[in-house]
Formats: C-alpha cells, structure tokens, sequence
C-alpha cells in the first residue's frame, strides 16, 4: 500500500512539473530581435550566453538550470550537453532545458516504476533493481544524444560533395562568397537541409559583422566534421591570398566524392565481419536442426524398430 502511494505521488509530481514547465514556456513574450540574436549566440556557442544562462531567476527553466548547476560537476556536464545538442543541430535556447529536465523527469519515472514493481521483494532484490534502474537512467538519454549527433554528422558528410560542388558553380558564375552561399542553401533547403542551414548561419554571421574567418571556425566547432575544417581553411586561404576559389571547390569536391567512396566500400568490406555473428549464432544452428533433425529422427526409428522386432 505505501509503495503504491509512493508511486502516485511520484507521478503527480512529475505531472505538476510538466503542466507548470510548459505553462512557462508558452507565457514567454516574443521578441523577433531577441529571438535571432539567441539564436545566433547559440549558434556560436557563445561563453557569455552560458553563463547567463546559469543564473537564478529569469522564469522557470532557467532557475531549474540553476539548481542544477549547484550540484557538483553540473555546470561542466551541462556545457559538456550543450555542446553535443548545438553539434546534433538542436540550437534553440530551451534546448539544454529541456534535455535536462526531460532527463530529470525519466530518471524520476524509471525509479518510481522499478519500485513500484519491486515493492513485494527482498530488500537485496530490491537495492539491485534501484541501482540498475538509476544506471539506466543515468546512461540511456546521454547515448541517445550521441546518436543524434552522430546521425546529425553522417547526413552533413553525406551532403558536403554535392554541396560543394555546386558552391564552385555559384562562385563561377561571378558571385561573391556570402551570395553564392546563400544562393546554395536556398537550393539545398529541401535536398540537404542541414548543411544548407549551417551555410546559412554562416551567411547571417558575417552580415552581422563577423569577421568571415571567425564565422567558419564556429562552423568547425558546432559540426567537429573533419571535411568541413578543411573546406573553412580552403576557404580563409582563398580569400586571404586571393586565388580561384571555384577551381579549388571543384577539385576538393573530386576528393570529398572519392573519400565518399572508400567510406562506402570500407563499410562493405566490414559487412562479411558483421554478418559472420548472426550466421554463427541464429542461422547456423536453425540449419542443423532442419537438415540434421530429421534423420536422426529416421535413426532412431530404425534402432528402435530393429530393437523391437529382435527382441524375442
């Protein structure tokens, strides 16, 4: 009965915490200037806008992003997560706040439903349950986000050739950078909408008046793709000394399609490997028994029938 209680007000509470967090959000007055200035400091990952960030006050989420970071190692851990939302493309400046309280509110509801199961067991099989539970919630939502960043990188590599490729059409036809930028994301919107979007930050930067070199660096930090640091330094150096940039987007676009390859033929000489457990384990031992079940079956039918039929 007290585990049944327990496990009720548990869930009441997390019900309160959702209704309330999302009240608060919808109250927030917009604010179109404000909004695109977050936006753009989330997007270069700003110092000073975490540091805000982590003050008490200012409504519900950031308060709860307070607290948080008065637990030893909270602050660090949430710039550590802050850091994997901006390079998974989650950017928006409830991002962090939501990850954490929805990972709050997971851990609360596993515990509450590992007890609530465990209510009728010894106490040893109990503090076991709780503790796998509580690993299981320590562990599972910060998998899923590297996931996410991982799934976020392979459709930016996937689009980086083509992209740019025709980043060195647009730049052949006469524009300048920014503008040719923003013509290629305007036209990858609806094919590659990732890496057009990152373009498009990029663009938006420097007319704020970023320096273009610095704009890039972000670009590096906020995806950590290897090609892209490559593609940013191609760049800077081109527009530093003045060389073709079309020239060299065309022959770094050859090589990224040729690295494209070798990735693809890699993965399929990796394939046999992976495959070699499932035969070993699932396929293998179905096709002994379909081809070796049945005459040992017809054997001992045989023994059998020869036994009784000797037999005086």
């Amino acid at each position: 009965m007290l585990a049944a209680v327990l496990f009720f007000l548990f869930a009441f509470a997390t019900l309160v915490a959702l209704v309330w967090s999302s009240v608060q959000l919808f109250r927030e007055q917009e604010n179109p200037l404000d909004d695109r200035l977050v936006e753009l400091q989330a997007n270069a990952m700003v110092t000073g806008a975490r540091v805000a960030r982590r003050k008490a006050g200012g409504g519900f989420m950031n308060s709860f992003l307070y607290v948080i970071s008065l637990i030893p190692g909270g602050e660090e851990r949430m710039r550590d997560t802050e850091r994997e939302l901006a390079q998974a493309g989650i950017r928006n400046r409830s991002a962090l706040a939501r990850y954490t309280l929805g990972h709050a509110i997971f851990a609360v509801l596993i515990l509450a439903g590992m007890f609530y199961l465990q209510r009728d067991h010894p106490l040893s099989q109990e503090v076991g349950g709780m503790l796998s539970a509580a690993l299981l919630a320590y562990v599972l939502p910060p998998q899923v986000l590297h996931r996410l960043v991982k799934r976020y990188r392979k459709k930016l590599q996937e689009a980086l050739p083509d992209t740019v490729d025709l980043l060195g059409i647009v730049l052949g036809t006469g524009l300048a950078l920014d503008q040719a930028m923003l013509r290629v994301s305007e036209e990858m919107q609806y094919i590659y909408p990732e890496l057009a979007s990152e373009f498009y930050t990029v663009v938006m930067q420097v007319k704020a008046g970023q320096e273009r070199s610095k704009a890039f660096q972000q670009l590096v930090r906020r995806t950590g793709i290897e090609d892209i640091k490559s593609l940013a330094a191609m760049i800077v150096q081109s527009e530093r000394f003045g060389t073709s940039l079309s020239q060299a987007l065309k022959v770094y676009a050859d090589s990224l399609r040729m690295r494209r390859r070798l990735r693809s033929e890699a993965a399929v000489a990796k394939a046999g490997i992976k495959m070699l457990f499932p035969i070993i384990l699932f396929i293998l031992p179905a096709l002994f028994v379909i081809t070796l079940v049945p005459g040992v079956l017809s054997v001992l039918h045989d023994l059998r029938t020869g036994i009784g039929g000797g037999a005086p």
